[in-house]
């Protein structure tokens, strides 16, 4: 949530920001800003969309920093947009995250200073402001200003008299990417993609001083040196090339997404996986335990994932909500080893998690979407789902590339334990590599999902079932419809309908059940009779044809095992993105959320 950019170099850095600032426009924000050097410092900032700022046609300023807020403290206005300037005007902050203890300071500030928002980020300003006084650089004068803040929060800073950014990073992302005589600085890669692709991603602890030749970071008071990465995907991957969104286009990039992340891991003839990870054999041996933890998306994946691992690595699995985990007795920390799926690598309650559990003793391993995010620095190992940038709100290929990755481990996790013979590991690792085909007969029957979804577009509410495998993909279509569409969409376990549920079903209702292999049809479709019955609209995704006469609408997907749930997720989420479409929301935009949850 909320996105900063910087840039120092040779050109005019307004028109850089601003495409910048919209290149994060998917992380959610409800008001933008920019503050230029230039003589002085100079801010444009307001309540509403980038584009509705009141720039000025070009600048002599070489120099800047750039914010889009989503709103902690205080209400989304002009005076609580960022940036946020001391009393004198010349120092301009921007800030994502939370101050813990911005109170106790600004208490402290307020015989001395004017404060002009309600927000928690000025403070910093005001406190640059003090250190100035008497500090004769601007790196100087945030570290001592960070060693006063409690809380988590990215921040950069620039004045009227430095020819830098000053940028401090503690529990949200930052990244600095470098090109010749010029440098930038973003929460996430895609702000600056179209100028470089090498990039230094920050530390927790790093305070970075940034001008257009150099990049020196410092931490804990001492100079030190951070790997410079290559971003191995093109400008044009995190643009919407053609399609209307760019939720649609990531939905049709699951193909190509799930290529990416089986690519040279899977050999399905002799029925095994290689994948990269530090763990031993002996290790794998002794597990009693594996826990997932992860939030929205990620945690649907972690409950796929759950059933796959405890049938074919004979193993007990546990899933928890990141924001609900803790590391409790009775267990073992050297028998249990603890997974955290992100797509960011950067989510505050995941990350939480996985300390917790470092705390305790247990192993931790991220698989993540991100090359040098937060969670790949603090776990002990890392496997990446290599997905491909993302940059709709409602994820789409990172929650089938996860699932994907998590089965290919469990194959792995199984054959190393003795669990999980040759033929049955060949035969899901057959399915497993028959999902990018499968999926791409779901895309191109597109236009029929479109028409099913305008056809049911005004039901009253909306409800999930499925069982076993298909229960995930429940919980995960009903969140992709609420997102996006803003309707009530629920997801169950499909034998729990008649424990609650039913009581809210109509005729008015539309349920949409998964009756694919992998999700136990035959007992799910008497939970489809109940609702016929109450005359609900009965919508369901099938395969060789089963089941089709007990529906109102049907959709086939190809045989394909226990993988077949997955395929029916993608129905699922064109579904719920033409009812959207339809109703005329904000799909890349949905009130309220931002793509990455950096805060607790």
């Amino acid at each position: 949530m909320c996105g900063i950019t910087g840039y120092v170099g040779g050109r005019d850095g307004l028109p850089i920001l601003a495409a910048s600032l919209k290149n994060l426009e998917y992380r959610g924000y409800d008001s933008a800003g920019i503050a230029i050097a230039n003589a002085g410092v100079e801010v444009y900032k307001q309540e509403g969309e980038i584009d509705d700022l009141d720039l000025p046609a070009a600048s002599d300023a070489t120099l800047g920093i750039g914010h889009t807020r989503w709103s902690t403290h205080g209400e989304p206005n002009d005076a609580n947009a960022h940036p946020h300037t001391d009393c004198s005007g010349d120092i301009a902050v921007v800030h994502n995250g939370i101050i813990d203890n911005y109170e106790t300071l600004k208490a402290d500030l307020m015989d001395r200073h004017e404060f002009t928002s309600e927000t928690d980020t000025e403070v910093v300003a005001h406190l640059l402001e003090d250190e100035l006084d008497a500090s004769t650089h601007l790196r100087a004068a945030l570290e001592a200003v960070v060693a006063q803040l409690e809380g988590s929060f990215a921040l950069a800073a620039i004045t009227a008299d430095e020819e830098g950014i000053v940028a401090a990073r503690q529990d949200s992302p930052l990244v600095v990417g470098r090109s010749d005589g010029e440098t930038f600085l973003a929460s996430d890669v895609p702000a600056f993609i179209e100028h470089t692709r090498d990039v230094v991603y920050l530390d927790d602890g790093d305070i970075a001083w940034l001008t257009d030749e150099t990049v020196s970071i410092w931490n804990d008071g001492e100079p030190v040196q951070r790997d410079t990465d290559h971003v191995d995907w093109e400008a044009d991957a995190a643009e919407k090339g053609g399609y209307e969104h760019y939720m649609l286009k990531e939905i049709h990039e699951q193909p190509q997404a799930l290529r990416q992340a089986l690519s040279g891991r899977v050999d399905e003839v002799a029925g095994e996986v290689s994948i990269e990870h530090s763990l031993s054999a002996e290790y794998l041996n002794s597990l009693d335990e594996i826990q997932f933890v992860a939030a929205g998306t990620s945690y649907h994946a972690g409950v796929f994932a759950s059933r796959l691992f405890e049938s074919l690595a004979d193993v007990r699995v546990t899933t928890h909500v990141a924001s609900e985990y803790e590391f409790t007795g009775g267990r073992d920390p050297w028998r249990t080893l603890t997974i955290a799926v992100t797509q960011s690598g950067e989510t505050a309650d995941t990350l939480s998690a996985i300390r917790a559990a470092k705390s305790g003793g247990a192993k931790t391993l991220a698989v993540t979407n991100t090359v040098g995010s937060t969670v790949t620095r603090e776990t002990d190992d890392t496997i990446l789902i290599q997905a491909g940038p993302e940059i709709g709100v409602a994820a789409t290929k990172t929650f089938v590339s996860q699932v994907a990755t998590l089965t290919m481990l469990a194959v792995q996790f199984g054959r190393t334990r003795n669990a999980l013979g040759r033929s049955e590991a060949r035969d899901l690792l057959e399915n497993v590599r028959g999902l990018p085909g499968a999926i791409q007969r779901v895309l191109d029957r597109e236009d029929t999902i479109a028409t099913q979804a305008v056809e049911y577009a005004d039901s009253e509410a909306f409800f999930f079932i499925g069982r076993h495998l298909g229960h995930a993909v429940a919980l995960e279509a009903a969140l992709k419809l609420k997102e996006i569409s803003y309707d009530h969409a629920e997801g169950f376990a499909a034998g729990e309908l008649k424990h609650g549920p039913l009581a809210l079903v109509t005729d008015e209702a539309t349920v949409l059940s998964v009756l694919t292999e992998g999700a136990r049809p035959e007992e799910t479709v008497h939970n489809v009779k109940e609702v016929d019955s109450r005359r609900a609209n009965t919508i369901g995704v099938t395969s060789q044809g089963n089941f089709e006469n007990v529906l109102d609408a049907a959709f086939e997907i190809p045989s394909l095992g226990r993988m077949e749930p997955l395929v029916a997720n993608v129905y699922f989420q064109l579904f719920a993105y033409h009812v959207a479409d339809h109703k005329g929301r904000p799909i890349d935009k949905p009130r309220n959320l931002a793509k990455s949850v950096t805060v607790q």
